[in-house]
């Protein structure tokens, strides 16, 4: 099975013929097109199925999706294109916090899980510095008014912090639409993400990859050690930002490719 299909309006780009299904989900300020070198070395051995996230794409519609809508979007996404088999999740950013919350919520529907730059949300507060803590509140911050603001101001205010951020994705694609996770996490009230967190302690084997060149950090270094010490885990550095896959391609694809080929 190869081609898009559409769930709820949202593409679903399926490349490769496989036995496994890697369900590859971007974060902020992406789109698909962030896994299109991963894809490239992976398709010959597995089908890679990814998507934009519903409400990044450009369109008129404000729309933030609560996280009961994203937790049934990934589970149609994976009963579609891997119906009654495990799949693999890569992960990065926004999609390891959505990623690892569906693993949290059906362990039964995932193999193997690839998570780039973001850790257990719960332990890395903890080990956060004022200094670090002080940097997350603002772009968060900044990142929620940018979707409630909307249009072009809302739209140059994203692109704005994802050049402070060093993000090297191609900036047309993002706008305001991009912002509403924070929206939601902030300011949802009762549909705000922060109600609806369980604590991910992965049973099934997951590499973790990370970059070190970032204003604060995504995850503890206790978490990381106890997750490299389960068999079948991995842990690896990269002397890189936070977008590890667009920094250095051919090492990531490389260390990802040889892990699932354990």
């Amino acid at each position: 099975m190869s081609g898009p299909l559409s769930i709820g309006g949202v593409d679903i780009h399926v490349e490769g013929d496989g036995a496994e299904t890697i369900i590859m989900i971007h974060g902020w300020p992406d789109t698909y097109r962030l896994w299109d070198a991963t894809v490239e070395a992976l398709r010959n051995r597995y089908r890679c199925v990814r998507f934009t996230l519903p409400g990044f794409g450009l369109g008129k519609e404000q729309r933030a999706y609560t996280f009961d809508e994203l937790m049934a979007f990934l589970a149609e996404v994976i009963d579609r294109t891997s119906p009654g088999k495990k799949v693999i999740l890569l992960l990065h950013d926004w999609g390891c916090f959505f990623g690892y919350q569906f693993y949290a919520r059906h362990p039964d529907r995932v193999s193997r899980i690839v998570g780039v730059d973001i850790g257990d949300p719960r332990s890395t507060r903890r080990i956060l510095t004022a200094r670090e803590k002080f940097i997350m509140v603002a772009y968060q911050t900044w990142n929620a008014l940018a979707w409630r603001i909307g249009g072009a101001i809302g739209t140059w205010m994203i692109r704005s912090m994802a050049r402070w951020g060093r993000c090297p994705s191609d900036p047309a694609p993002m706008s305001w639409r991009m912002g509403y996770p924070y929206y939601l996490l902030w300011f949802g009230g009762r549909d705000s993400y922060r109600q609806h967190v369980r604590r991910f302690e992965p049973a099934c084997p997951m590499l973790f990859v990370y970059g070190v060149r970032k204003p604060m950090r995504f995850h503890s270094k206790a978490w990381a050690d106890e997750l490299a010490a389960k068999p079948g885990n991995q842990v690896v550095e990269f002397d890189s930002g936070h977008w590890v896959m667009s920094d250095q391609p051919e090492r990531f694809n490389q260390v990802v490719s040889r892990w699932l080929l354990q």
